[in-house]
């Protein structure tokens, strides 16, 4: 699909993008090889081709779902101003 200078301008104005004189052309000719590549692209038969995932076949290494620190809460809250059952209490902001 070639585009021509005037699609450029609109997509240009669409997108409030601004672009001097000289580059036009340039974006008119860049615009229409990225189109040109996803209409070859498009052209490939992938009939017999399952979709993926992810292009490696890698599982995730997970670590062990165990505590490894201790319970600090109290010492956290000791420095705080105002704490009630375990939360922080802060002053109503919205109305």
């Amino acid at each position: 699909m070639a585009l021509e200078r005037k699609d450029v301008e609109n997509i240009a104005h669409l997108a409030r993008i601004a672009i001097n004189e000289d580059d036009i052309a340039a974006t008119t000719a860049k615009l229409s090889g990225v189109l040109d590549l996803i209409d070859r692209m498009q052209a490939v038969d992938t009939a017999g081709v399952a979709p993926l995932a992810h292009p490696l076949e890698t599982s995730q290494r997970l670590r062990a779902d165990t505590v490894t620190e201790t319970n600090q809460r109290d010492a956290y809250q000791a420095i705080a101003p105002a704490t009630e059952a375990g939360l922080y209490l802060v002053p109503q902001v919205i109305e």
